[in-house]
């Protein structure tokens, strides 16, 4: 015999809002973790980033990397 569930499961409005503030949170994390980055990179003497294998040119793009992950 088939069973049948005639609970219905929906997002409420507190559903939503969680969300919301869940997404907003993660964003300012991975800002804050992009700028902390750049920030940390710019700190090095150019000869501690060509030790790194980096240049200058090249944070913006680490930063994000280690933000956002890689596309």
């Amino acid at each position: 015999m088939a069973h049948v569930s005639t609970r219905s499961y929906s997002v409420t409005f507190g559903d939503r809002i969680a969300a919301l503030v869940k997404s907003v949170q993660e964003t300012a994390a991975r800002r804050a973790l992009y700028r902390r980055t750049v920030r940390e990179l710019n700190l090095l003497s150019d000869r501690d980033l060509a030790d790194l294998g980096v240049s200058r040119w090249d944070i913006p793009a680490l930063a994000r990397e280690a933000a956002y992950g890689s596309n």
